[in-house]
């Protein structure tokens, strides 16, 4: 699976402007991603943003999980999911709020949130097939990482 920035502001060094928590006066949302070479019955994207400099928030999704449902192909382009809500687009889902507490709290993805201290953050991008009804399992089909930036 090959996954990449589909928004030329993100190029995997630094953080964009604007794209921080808003503790850090940002309005952060998730990277909009490419997602190519997608396996044979995966019916979403689930995507885990970490903080790898952060061990608290380091795995795991630790900054969030955020889902994309897809209709099939090789092909998917994610869109923008915005940051620190659990309100979402249609076809988008919270998989898992931030790990974050206090302050830092978020009911989904939490934005770089360091302030400006050269944390590493991460996304690892997963094909899966999620289960639609009882007696279905979740599998995992395909992962891969993608570094975002410095924050």
């Amino acid at each position: 699976m090959k996954v990449s920035f589909a928004d030329p502001a993100w190029t995997g060094k630094q953080i964009p402007a604007g794209q921080q928590c808003q503790m850090f006066n940002g309005k952060g949302a998730t990277p909009p991603l490419v997602v190519e070479n997608i396996p044979a019955g995966a019916n979403a994207i689930i995507v885990e943003f970490n903080d790898l400099s952060f061990a608290p928030l380091s795995n795991g999704g630790g900054h969030g999980k955020i889902g994309f449902w897809i209709q099939g192909g090789e092909r998917a382009v994610l869109g923008a999911a915005p940051g620190e809500t659990a309100k979402l687009p249609e076809g988008m889902f919270v998989e898992a709020r931030a790990l974050s507490t206090g302050n830092y709290a978020s009911p989904g993805y939490l934005p770089p949130c360091s302030g400006g201290r050269g944390n590493l953050y991460v996304a690892d991008v997963k094909a899966v097939y999620k289960a639609r009804k009882e007696g279905e399992e979740n599998r995992l089909l395909a992962e891969q990482r993608i570094t975002l930036g410095n924050y």
